[in-house]
């Protein structure tokens, strides 16, 4: 008899399959490029993998803004109350293993490559049908249903989707909570043009009887939710109706400090590693998913668990301090909605000068991520990520000098050429800002802490 470890090394040799780096070079050619919403490709491997889903606790999280960092929330107090948390997230910053993680430990590239193997074969069975082959998103997501259903086994997924909700290749699961952190302009090409249909969208994570979390503050997207919610006999929980974080002054520069109030029970005197306005809400709906474990499904989490737990949280690029004097600012905002929290949190900081770095996504609205920042600009310097997607920086020139023709303006298209040489020129208590997509930060957080 066979066993499974030696079945997938077998896969493995005959595929020539020895590292991470092959498996990438498998995927190019062996997935179907582009997002391509649905549910039939998913639904068919996983009945052919045997369900890996449906072994697992998972908390799914959908939000256009916000859901990384409620995800790390939530993970983090888990792991801080005795309970081993798989997590799922996208995209990475510095490593491509951050995408799944296990008590915040990356997957090991012999995991990696091992269930990479068992999907790309059935991938191959299935393109031998003459039926379509699986998208980049969908290997990632079977992949990390393979290693947390065998091998890591978790207690409990923080499960996090990819686009969206109702299609969402992650929306194959029966989750214990479901949670819409907020509904924004985002991917309207592929979820709808208008806030109400994009939130009808997302709330297509909505499970028959499954308690709901939203953050969202809009009422109009609340009554869509609610709405679902309610069509599903779901318990719906909602920020300031039902549970809140009511902010304290800040006592350091690297954090938010609050008060939590529950329909369980209150947490007072907490701190959220993560900075701005948003990370209170973020915070908030943190801390209502633990309460609805606590509540409802035996999950026994003291409070100094939750405080340790919610004060050790990282999720990097969000308001990130990576230097100081001057200070280097890493922020992901990378739409509408995340410009607007960005320069909310702006406000509070002390500077003299503040500079920014900018590049964007070429499928982003632009001229909307511009209009909150610049104001607050005193010098800039338009840069692209080596992302393929990345808008050219010749356009995003011509529309900054037409929204706010008095900044001080360069084009330089390295971004880590471009931070250095304003760390060069900035006086020490200037503050240097990267912003407007996550694979710029990425690629200036790796050339600036490596």
């Amino acid at each position: 008899m066979v066993c499974s470890g030696e079945r997938d090394e077998s896969m493995a040799e005959s595929l020539h399959l020895k590292t991470a780096e092959d498996v990438f070079q498998w995927m190019k050619q062996g997935c179907t490029q582009g997002v391509h919403p649905g549910l039939e490709r998913m639904e068919w491997m996983c009945k052919r993998l045997g369900h890996p889903e449906r072994r697992l606790k998972t908390i799914h999280i959908a939000g256009t803004n916000g859901k990384g960092s409620t995800s790390a929330m939530v993970a983090s107090i888990l792991k801080e109350a005795g309970y081993p948390t798989g997590m799922f997230t996208s995209p990475y910053l510095q490593h491509w293993s951050e995408r799944i993680t296990m008590d915040g430990e990356p997957i090991p590239e012999s995991e990696f490559v091992r269930w990479a193997t068992e999907v790309i074969t059935l991938t191959e069975e299935r393109a031998g049908q003459g039926k379509d082959r699986v998208t980049e998103f969908e290997f990632w997501t079977l992949l990390a249903l393979l290693y947390f259903a065998r091998e890591a086994v978790p207690w409990f997924v923080v499960w996090e989707t990819g686009l969206g909700g109702r299609l969402d290749s992650t929306n194959v699961v029966i989750p214990l909570i479901s949670v819409i952190t907020n509904v924004g302009h985002d991917h309207q090409g592929f979820l709808g043009e208008t806030l109400l249909e994009i939130a009808r969208e997302k709330a297509g994570i909505i499970k028959p009887g499954v308690p709901v979390i939203c953050s969202s503050e809009d009422e109009s997207v609340l009554a869509v939710i609610e709405e679902q919610a309610k069509e599903k006999r779901s318990r719906f929980y909602r920020l300031e109706q039902d549970f809140r974080a009511i902010p304290r002054p800040r006592e350091r520069e690297d954090g938010e400090s609050i008060h939590f109030e529950g329909p369980y029970r209150q947490l007072n005197n907490l701190f959220i590693p993560l900075v701005g306005e948003h990370q209170v809400k973020n915070g908030a709906t943190a801390l209502m998913v633990c309460e609805v474990l606590r509540q409802f499904y035996a999950t026994v989490m003291e409070e100094e668990e939750v405080r340790a737990g919610l004060a050790r949280a990282v999720w990097p690029g969000r308001l990130e301090t990576i230097a100081v004097q001057p200070r280097i600012l890493l922020d992901g905002a990378h739409n509408r909605e995340g410009a607007r929290a960005l320069a909310k949190a702006l406000a509070s900081y002390k500077y003299e000068k503040l500079h920014l770095l900018l590049g964007v996504g070429i499928d982003k609205e632009a001229e909307e991520i511009l209009v909150p920042l610049l104001p607050f600009v005193d010098t800039m310097i338009v840069s692209q990520s080596d992302d393929p997607r990345s808008l050219p920086a010749e356009s995003l020139v011509d529309m900054v000098r037409s929204i706010h023709p008095e900044v001080e303006l360069r084009l330089i298209e390295d971004p880590v050429k471009g931070v250095s040489l304003l760390r060069e020129e900035a006086d020490k208590q200037d503050m240097i800002v990267v912003a407007g997509s996550l694979f710029l930060v990425a690629e200036v957080r790796r050339g600036l802490t490596t």
